[in-house]
């Protein structure tokens, strides 16, 4: 069974306003499509198969339905409370999503799922997938979920360079605020079968941090030391993804946006 980072899902009221900031800053993106049984839609900036993914509602009437998609009862509670758009959870490919769920719930996890997911694109072509979502204490960081695409990564590759979608940078980390940096990381440790790093001090974030490094992007798990954006974030919104580490972006720069701390190298 592998694992792989997918994509990262920031809340927005309005994912179609996320583009001319990307654009400013030298980042590519696009309008997504829809999610029309779920009564969501979204805006995509890819770096590679890692991606980006800014989340909204189109439809609160069907999203409010969705009980068992964790991910649309998330963004609906989140976007209807003020100054909680930004950076939310994290989704992990993997090729072996029924055989995933039959082990969490021998491990006594509650799952929902898998089911299907698809969404239109602006061309009209239709994407499939199929998620796993795992329940989540309220009182600690969300957990992943997990989705396995219909087409194999060498073809949805090469479909995304055909669009001319791959020429960002790498999407190096991303980053979660914790309470507890080392119970965190080792309940995902043991999730994703992967051992921690060494732990080290993040200077800009004023944090211990700890990293699993995940296939396409790495993992990276901070709890504060003082004040900085890692505290700041950790007050405000809780336990939660805050940080979008690029690199290959010829610049040198750290800033906020959509919510979270973008820091380009």
């Amino acid at each position: 069974m592998l694992f792989s980072f997918d994509h990262l899902v920031i809340f927005l009221k309005k994912p179609e306003e996320a583009l001319v900031p990307l654009y400013e800053k030298g980042l590519h993106a696009i309008n997504g499509g829809h999610h029309q049984w779920w009564g969501t839609y979204n805006s995509l900036s890819y770096f590679g198969l890692s991606y980006i993914e800014f989340l909204g509602i189109e439809d609160l009437l069907i999203a409010v339905k969705q009980r068992n998609n964790r991910l649309i009862t998330e963004v609906v509670e989140k976007l209807s409370k003020k100054g909680q758009e930004g950076p939310a959870k994290i989704a992990i490919r993997t090729n072996r999503i029924h055989q995933l769920a039959a082990r969490l719930k021998e491990e006594g996890r509650t799952v929902y799922g898998p089911f299907p997911g698809e969404r239109v694109r602006t061309d009209g072509q239709i994407i499939k997938w199929s998620l796993l979502f795992l329940e989540n204490d309220p009182n600690e960081l969300t957990m992943p979920f997990f989705i396995e695409w219909e087409k194999p990564d060498e073809e949805r590759f090469l479909d995304l360079k055909e669009q001319g979608l791959i020429g960002n940078p790498a999407f190096k980390s991303v980053g979660f605020v914790v309470h507890n940096l080392e119970n965190t990381i080792t309940r995902w440790g043991e999730l994703l079968k992967l051992q921690p790093c060494e732990e080290f001090i993040d200077a800009a974030m004023n944090a211990r941090c700890q990293k699993l490094d995940l296939s396409g992007t790495s993992l990276l798990f901070c709890t504060p030391l003082g004040e900085g954006p890692a505290k700041k974030v950790l007050e405000e919104k809780g336990e939660t993804p805050f940080l979008i580490n690029l690199e290959g972006t010829n610049q040198t720069d750290m800033f906020e946006m959509f919510g979270g701390v973008w820091r380009v190298q």
